[in-house]
């Protein structure tokens, strides 16, 4: 009998681990009916995105940030995520990752403010799924921030987002 908590604990965290937990309904389920998002808000600090219509959330995902998340990003390779106002300007469907929405920054007042400290803004800022060829591991990795400065979401959770967040959709990142 004292085994039993043991076992259930570790067969809780595998089911974690390898993918039977999730906060969001499977896209098979939702890609005809999710509605259109208006606009994504992102809260670093609560590790949330939130796709919104008419203002109000319709869909919450647990997000990964860059490895240095806290602050606005200042310049290439300092793996912050950018905070501000920004929209989404193009997709990849062949990305490294599972699918990406590439975010408009660094936008001109990133630009002039890298430009005074005489340094590159970067770019290249997405939302994205999980590494191609490293899905068996998305739950666990979303445990922590691990990105150059995108928002990595599940592989499901970026198919959901894909179908819902067209091109020129506003996105603010908050602290």
């Amino acid at each position: 009998m004292r085994l039993i908590p043991g076992l259930v604990a570790s067969l809780s965290l595998g089911m974690f681990v390898f993918g039977a937990h999730a906060d969001y309904t499977p896209v098979e389920a939702l890609a005809d009916s999710l509605p259109e998002a208006d606009k994504v808000l992102v809260r670093k600090s609560e590790r949330r995105l939130f796709l919104l219509r008419n203002g109000e959330p319709f869909r919450e995902y647990r997000i990964a940030l860059g490895g240095n998340p806290v602050g606005h990003k200042l310049k290439e390779g300092d793996q912050r995520t950018p905070e501000g106002d920004y929209h989404i300007n193009w997709r990849n469907p062949n990305s490294d990752f599972h699918l990406s929405l590439s975010i408009s920054y660094p936008n001109e007042e990133d630009i002039a403010r890298a430009a005074r400290k005489g340094v590159s803004a970067g770019g290249n800022i997405m939302i994205h799924g999980q590494k191609n060829g490293e899905e068996w591991f998305e739950n666990f990795q979303q445990l922590r921030d691990w990105t150059e400065g995108c928002i990595a979401v599940t592989n499901a959770a970026m198919q959901e987002i894909w179908h819902a967040v067209p091109n020129g959709t506003p996105i603010r990142i908050e602290p």
